[in-house]
């Protein structure tokens, strides 16, 4: 497949490049395009075909659902039953930003959208080149994230570039992702309501809004046995490196005596090792690519960082990648959420 490459300049928003793309998904093709978390692979979500080309360009499972996109919340009247009331406060609250509601799909939204569910996860994003391209399209626009299948996230395009050139129409080209981890998955239809993915939208922010909110036991934990996922991440192992991610947990000064140790150990062995860092602690490392995620006291910083910084691992082919803990509060549960995943929990107490 001969893929496109459409530049944008935010700032000097070229209009024939979105309508361009615009027309390429109405007709059923594959666009990659930025929004403010990561960059997604979009379809016509009404288009079974379309959206069944989204599974095959990534190599994701077919029982791994989609999330819709729209560019106006008069949209999600047709897509779902029934609006319950903690969404529409939502929608009021967050609307445009990072997260996806979860509703009872109305009959108009393809089964192969939901991965056979009765729900479907929509959003709005707040990037001005998604907005302006799905409501250029005049379609609802069905996005993972623009990777292969158990890759790190892209968040800019060239790892959309490295991952799915040829096997796409159109990749546009808008700089990066300003939130850096997809966007929060809330079940609506639960009471409480339940985070199935955290992400920009913080338990914290949510909990303001709505009083109760539940996470999902599968955030921080692995979860064991067969199930059927509610929203993207849950079930499979997301977002690895080719190396082979080690996370290290535990009051500071332990965690860095933890990793020198690691260091040595791993090196011994003729391993290449990385160290996935912050600024605080990036010179107390030695024998190893340290490379910082940003300051321990801006989680927002370390999120935007995070899955370039696995890319930039895979760049120097490191075997070992040992990455520190952070809080797990605000964003840091989407931080952590992701780092588990990249590490297919393996976690070292210290």
């Amino acid at each position: 497949m001969k893929t496109e490459i459409i530049k944008i300049d935010v700032n000097n928003m070229d209009k024939s490049g979105i309508r361009y793309a615009a027309e390429v998904l109405k007709s059923g093709g594959l666009v990659a395009f930025p929004t403010e978390t990561v960059y997604g692979l979009g379809a016509n979500a009404l288009n079974e075909t379309a959206v069944k080309n989204i599974f095959v360009a990534k190599g994701r499972p077919s029982d791994n659902p989609l999330i819709v996109h729209i560019a106006d919340r008069c949209e999600v009247d047709k897509l779902v039953t029934y609006i319950p009331a903690c969404a529409h406060d939502l929608m009021e609250k967050f609307w445009p930003g990072p997260i996806t509601l979860i509703m009872e799909k109305s009959n108009l939204v393809p089964l192969s959208v939901t991965a056979g569910l009765n729900t479907v996860g929509i959003r709005m994003p707040s990037n001005l080149v998604a907005h302006e391209l799905i409501r250029e399209s005049g379609v609802p626009v069905a996005a993972p994230s623009a990777n292969t299948s158990g890759r790190p996230s892209p968040t800019n395009a060239a790892h959309v570039i490295e991952d799915l050139f040829g096997r796409v129409d159109v990749i546009i080209d808008a700089g990066s992702c300003s939130v850096g981890v997809e966007s929060t998955v809330l079940d609506t239809t639960s009471s409480p309501p339940v985070i199935l993915r955290p992400g920009g939208v913080t338990l914290e922010q949510l909990e303001k809004v709505l009083g109760e909110v539940t996470l999902d036991p599968a955030i921080l934990t692995e979860r064991n046995g067969d199930f059927v996922p509610k929203a993207p991440g849950m079930k499979y192992k997301h977002y690895s490196p080719k190396g082979q991610v080690i996370i290290v947990e535990g009051a500071l000064d332990n965690v860095v005596s933890k990793i020198n140790e690691l260091i040595g150990e791993y090196s011994s062995k003729g391993l290449r090792v990385g160290v996935m860092s912050t600024d605080q602690t990036s010179s107390s490392y030695q024998g190893a690519e340290v490379i910082s995620l940003g300051n321990r006291k801006n989680a927002s910083e370390i999120a935007a960082n995070l899955f370039k910084v696995l890319r930039e691992f895979d760049e120097k082919k490191t075997e070992i990648i040992l990455a520190e803990s952070v809080s797990s509060s605000g964003i840091g549960l989407a931080i952590m959420n992701r780092l588990n995943k990249a590490a297919g929990y393996n976690i070292i107490k210290v």
